[in-house]
């Protein structure tokens, strides 16, 4: 069995596309795998790592308005086209697999029309411009929420869940614990911003983490992100937090296994990324979500307020964001440990930790036709 798969721009893209590879190689050990990417996209450096096949299309996304430098990348959409269809001809693929990013295109298009059997899978309550577009060709669809589902054909649409990296499930709390030198009898606050950080929720942190630092009775891990992590650090020494003298406020510059840090959270604070929400939800941790207010389709948000209604989470907008409503939000849900456990419960309810299990089925059900 053959497969191509295509993801590509951001890790929300790119992780749960290597998901749901390994849950089929766990179905076919014998399947052969092509990923497409381009060579921007953090797909470059993430998937050869993986030890995959790896293939790239010259292309870029459009902007939002009509400039010259739009029908440059319109011209490269047209030999991406070109390439991909030369890609699918020379791979011969039983399936293709689409994760989203505008990589996905050309590729996913390609194959339905050298009649390959094509699935994507969308991980956001409101769908990108690309995934509407290839939702008139492929064969089926795969969404992450329910909510996503009114956005495509019925016929063609099963709600899945998100797939989610295994170690999310296995790892443990005490491990979480005794890496960053942790009480277990004290709650644990998860704090990222994502890969890159957030700069929004670094600086609302600040003025919590001051606060906090002389109260020891709940733990903070801060994730800052890379690029944001000696800034941080900066912002925290002038405002007074003395971190040496803390030992149970933990700032970083990336967590390098955030299923450990996961493990051990009693709540989180997160943007709202598909990928992140699901994990937190396979977990049942309940959270406080600051939406990126420039995600594409706003979609970040539609997926917080999604969690919020249901009970999982509370949203802050970014805009409305700082350390004054931050600590108050944080000290309310900490003081009340029945309302934490409900929404923990709640998150529970709404997580689908078999979600790459799922789609590998699903996969290889039209694979089969």
């Amino acid at each position: 069995m053959r497969i191509i798969v295509s993801g590509g721009g951001t890790g929300g893209h790119i992780y749960p596309a290597i998901t749901i590879i390994r849950a089929l190689k766990a179905r076919v050990p014998e399947a052969e795998f092509l990923y497409v990417g381009t060579r921007r996209g953090l797909e470059a450096d993430i998937v050869p790592k993986e030890g995959l096949p790896f293939a790239t299309i010259d292309l870029q996304g459009f902007e939002r308005h009509i400039t010259l430098d739009n029908l440059r990348r319109a011209g490269k959409a047209l030999v991406g086209v070109g390439k991909a269809a030369r890609l699918v001809r020379k791979f011969r693929p039983d399936a293709a697999i689409g994760t989203g990013g505008y990589v996905c295109g050309p590729i996913l298009l390609a194959a339905s029309l050298a009649g390959v059997p094509t699935l994507i899978q969308e991980q956001n309550v409101v769908p990108g411009i690309t995934n509407k577009l290839l939702s008139r060709f492929v064969t089926k669809i795969a969404t992450g929420t329910e909510e996503a589902m009114r956005h495509f054909p019925a016929a063609k649409t099963v709600c899945t869940g998100n797939p989610i990296r295994s170690e999310v499930l296995t790892a443990r709390r005490e491990d979480g614990l005794k890496a960053y030198g942790f009480s277990g009898d004290r709650r644990v606050v998860l704090v990222s911003g994502g890969s890159r950080g957030a700069r929004a929720i670094n600086r609302a942190m600040v003025g919590v983490l001051k606060a906090a630092q002389h109260h020891a009775e709940v733990q903070f891990l801060l994730a800052t992100g890379k690029g944001e992590y000696e800034a941080e650090c900066a912002r925290l020494k002038d405002a007074g937090v003395d971190l040496a003298a803390a030992p149970h406020i933990k700032v970083v510059p990336y967590l390098y296994d955030m299923p450990q840090a996961q493990a051990m959270a009693d709540l989180a604070v997160f943007r709202a990324g598909a990928t992140g929400l699901a994990e937190l939800t396979a977990r049942g941790i309940p959270a406080i979500l600051v939406p990126y207010p420039y995600a594409a389709e706003n979609h970040q948000e539609h997926n917080a307020r999604a969690l919020e209604e249901a009970g999982a989470a509370r949203m802050i907008l970014d805009r409305d964001l700082s350390s004054e409503r931050l600590a108050s939000v944080l000290t309310e849900l900490l003081s009340e440990p029945e309302k934490l456990a409900q929404m923990a419960a709640a998150s529970r309810r709404l997580g689908r930790p078999e979600a790459a299990a799922d789609i590998a089925e699903l996969v290889l059900s039209i694979a089969a036709r």
